[in-house]
This record gives C-alpha cells, structure tokens and sequence, in this order.
C-alpha cells in the first residue's frame, strides 16, 4: 500500500528542509519593493521583485528596530533574513531582519571583501590579540568628546573606580576625516603609555559607523602596543574594528566595565584574601609547633644526657643487683661453710678427744689400731684432751667386742 501524507506533514517536511539549509538561513537578497503594506500590529508585509519573478517578505516588530528608513514602493532594496515555509498557505517567504536602501547593500559588500582580506592576512587570529590588564591605572578613551558614549564611559569608570585616570582624545567617529582623526587618537594615546585603550562611538546606521570599517583603522587598531577594546553602540553586524580589536564590547559602557576594575570588590577580595591568609598562618604556626613539642620530646629521648641517664640507671641496678647476688652467694656459701665446720666438728679428733676418747700412738708416731700393732713393754704415747700421756705396754690382750 503507498504512504499517504497529509497536507501538514508535506508542508512540515519542506520547512525542515529550508531550516537545514545553512544558506537559506542567513542570506541577502537584493530587489524593487512592492506590495508594501505596515501592519497595525508593527510587522510589515511586502515584496522583492525583479525582472525574473517575486517573494514575499515579513519583517516582524521585533526587527524593526534596525529600520532606519520609511519603506515605500519602487525603491531598491537588500534584505537580510531567512528563507523558510508559512505552513499554513504552503509557501515560502523571507523573514526579514534587516533592510537596508540599495547605497548601504554596496557598503556591505565592500565590508564583506575587507573582512575576507584582513581576516585571510591573519589580522583576526586570536594568537595576535593581547589581553586586557586586570588593573589598568590609566585608560585612554578615542571617541566623540560629546555625546552619550563618552559620558557612558565616564561614569562606568568612575562608579567602578575613581582611581583610574582617564584620558580622552576628542575624534571625529564619522563622515570625512573620521578615520584619519581615529587614527591618530590610538597613535598619541599609545605614545602616552596607557594600560588600555577604549575606542567607539554610540549606535548609527551603516554609512555613520563607517570609519570603523576602514581598513586604515583596522591596521592601527591591529599595530598598537597598547591592548585596544572596540566599542561601538550598534544593532548591526559586527564592525572591522570589533574584529580586529583584542576585546570587543557590545556598547561603550560595557568596554568601561571591562577597561575598570571595581575598585571595591578587590577591596573585598584582599579582605578575603587576609582573612584567609591569617587563617592558613595560624594553622600554619599550630601545626609547626606540634611538630616542634614532637621534635623536641624526640630530641629529648635522643639528647645524650638522656642516655647517659638511662645507662647511669641501668649501672646502678645492675650493681645493685651484682651486690644482692655477692651477698646471696656470701650467704650461701657461709651457710654451706657452717654445715662443714659442723661436720669437721662432728669427726674432729679432739670432738672425739673432748668426748673421753683418746689417740694412741707407737713409736713410730703410727696411730694404734689393733691389738697387733703393738707388743709387751713398747712405749706408746696417748693423747687425751688436755694433754699427753707416756706409757708402757705391760701387757698385750686381743678382745673380740663385736661377738
């Protein structure tokens, strides 16, 4: 069976189409105006026509603010804005944002060629651009010396910081001469050593902001020493001197907010800092003195009076234990001493003397023992306890005592 789609997917689908289609989503179309009519509601409806065909056109209220002309019919016209489908009549329209007169669609183009130049000579690379200080001191400032651009910038600066020295060189930011005295405004301001330069002018139509799209300009923006903010008040694309610049700002009051630091938020932040730094000191100095009470404990075991203490100690127990074992021993032995001397006592011959026992001797001086040892008349000596006895055997008689 074949698919069959409705009318919205059909017109759905097509607009996706013309929405993933990067060309048609950004795109400048020159041609007559015709049919054009100004809506209660603000948007304007109208044609491009040519000698070729027509399209229809919208531009919503919302886009109008960068219409600086009345639109009428006959007069020749670029629009920028996208091409996609209205479903709901299943055609397609542009959808204006911008609509320029024929004179400033030339200008365009020659901005175009420019860009691509510059930007192909490496003027735009990011490797080129140089940062903006974070503290400048002083700030020089190229633009109008009347208007609301300057006085944007003035009081940004001073609210921000009434610190910062600003110098201001009074340029011509359009019509003839603008580009030269734009010029020479970055020349002087540079040779005056300033941290950062400011140059810029309020919002205008494509032909006021023109000096800002010279290539002159472009090349001293791009040759200065000093770091440069482009800041120019404008609707439109971006400028050839935004690109080039080291920071573009949106409008002349931003590029003051990013030239001036505020003074009272780095007030804040030392404070910060301080009391953080204070802080991270005092756990600091705690922490080191841990570690000195640690180190000197340390150092204190370890000192040599210490070990010599400790040794000194140790000697005394070790002599006071060698003492106690001197006298343990001492005691032993003279206890081991007295158990002998009783035991010598105990078979001591004068014990035994002492006892009504006598030694008996030939003489030879041999101790008599038997009966057998001696004979009838021999002398024999007898020794008792308190003396000696002389003697003589008269007789000689053998006792058996033991049956």
């Amino acid at each position: 069976m074949r698919n069959v789609y409705t009318v919205k997917q059909v017109n759905s689908y097509i607009k996706n189409m013309f929405t993933q289609d990067f060309m048609l989503n950004r795109i400048y179309v020159k041609g007559e105006v015709s049919n054009c009519k100004y809506h209660t509601s603000g948007h304007i409806y109208f044609s491009l026509k040519d000698e070729s065909g027509t399209i229809a056109c919208v531009m919503f209220a919302s886009a109008r603010a960068g219409l600086s002309f009345r639109m009428q019919e006959g007069q020749t016209v670029i629009v920028l804005g996208s091409v996609s489908v209205y479903e709901r009549d299943g055609r397609y329209q542009i959808y204006a944002k911008e609509i320029m007169l024929d004179g400033a669609g030339l200008l365009y183009e020659r901005f175009e060629a420019l860009k691509r130049e510059l930007e192909e000579m490496g003027m735009f690379a990011p490797e080129y651009k140089q940062a903006i200080p974070m503290f400048a001191k002083r700030v020089g400032i190229v633009t109008a010396p009347t208007g609301a651009a300057v006085r944007d910038i003035i009081h940004i600066a001073k609210r921000r910081n009434p610190y910062v020295q600003l110098i201001l060189y009074p340029a011509l930011v359009q019509g003839d001469g603008a580009a030269a005295s734009i010029i020479r405004g970055i020349q002087m301001l540079e040779k005056e050593q300033v941290d950062v330069i400011i140059v810029g002018r309020g919002g205008g139509s494509i032909e006021d902001l023109w000096a800002f799209n010279e290539e002159a300009v472009a090349r001293a923006i791009f040759e200065c020493s000093v770091p440069i903010i482009s800041a120019v008040g404008h609707e439109t694309d971006t400028l050839i001197s935004d690109y080039v610049a080291d920071l573009r700002a949106p409008t002349p009051s931003a590029a003051a907010e990013l030239a001036v630091y505020e003074y009272g938020a780095v007030e804040n932040t030392l404070r910060e800092l301080e009391l953080r730094l204070r802080r991270q000191m005092k756990l600091r100095i705690q922490t080191e003195r841990r570690n000195l009470e640690q180190v000197t404990m340390r150092l204190k075991y370890a000192h040599p009076r210490q070990k010599l203490d400790e040794k000194r100690q140790l000697s005394i127990d070790l002599e006071n234990r060698l003492r106690a074992k001197m006298k343990q021993n001492l005691d032993q032995s003279r206890h081991r001493m007295e158990l002998y001397i009783e035991k010598m006592r105990g078979l001591s011959p004068i014990e035994k003397l002492s006892q009504g026992y006598s030694y008996v001797e030939n003489g030879s001086g041999e101790n008599i023992r038997s009966v057998m040892q001696t004979r009838k008349e021999d002398l024999i000596t007898i020794r008792v306890t308190d003396g000696t006895i002389h003697a003589q055997v008269s007789e000689v008689k053998k006792e058996d005592w033991h049956g």
